[in-house]
């Protein structure tokens, strides 16, 4: 009988700790608690002790410090059709913990593939001269375009950074000579333009060719 009050007892104290320990959040400077209660926003807290009602109340950590994304390799093709490969970070830190929780699911997977896409609209607007010269300009780009769209999600662009830009083996051939390569690589570039121009046109071409037989076969 001894053991088995033994026994009530540690369990009853594990679960003490067990119901403290959820009840009871120590919050850092650096983060904030967004509170769902019964499913709806109960407000942001901390830093400092924070009261979470078990069962009625959900906790999300938010983490407010400056952070990057490491962006993977990406291709985009410049505005005078040359693809150039780009390595890059988006320095970024929440601002507004309600929204990066309740505005969208995952803000960081989110801004990543938000990152990507603006990086190939960005170089789809720009020539291959000017993306290997410009490198600043482009950064600064991106990041106001980015913040512009992470905005709504309590999220601020801080920075945008690019590591490294790979061009085409035979551009970066050309460039490579002494003498002639700046011409060589506005010539390769004008060659990929005007093939890339001819395909469209042979498309076009066929699909016209195929709405004269078809109004044909009808008369």
């Amino acid at each position: 009988m001894h053991n088995g009050s033994n026994l009530i007892g540690i369990v009853l104290l594990v679960f003490l700790i067990y119901f403290l320990a959820k009840v009871i959040n120590i919050v850092p400077e650096y983060q904030r608690l967004v509170i769902l209660a019964l499913g709806r926003y109960g407000g942001t807290r901390g830093p400092g002790i924070v009261i979470v009602i078990p069962f009625l109340e959900k906790a999300i950590r938010v983490d407010m410090r400056e952070r990057f994304l490491d962006i993977p390799k990406q291709t985009a093709i410049t505005l005078d059709n040359a693809p150039s490969t780009s390595l890059f970070l988006v320095y970024y830190r929440i601002t507004d913990p309600k929204l990066s929780v309740l505005e969208v699911d995952h803000v960081v997977n989110a801004s990543l593939n938000m990152a990507t896409t603006t990086l190939r609209a960005v170089i789809g607007d720009i020539e291959l001269d000017s993306v290997l010269s410009k490198r600043d300009d482009i950064n600064e780009i991106l990041r106001v375009k980015l913040d512009e769209v992470t905005e709504r999600w309590g999220l601020k662009v801080t920075s945008v950074e690019i590591r490294e830009i790979e061009q085409p083996k035979a551009v970066q051939e050309a460039m490579n000579r002494p003498d002639d390569g700046g011409r060589e690589r506005r010539a390769l570039v004008t060659k990929a333009s005007g093939e890339r121009e001819a395909a469209v046109a042979l498309r076009g071409r066929k699909a016209g060719g195929d709405t004269e037989s078809r109004g044909a076969e009808r008369v």
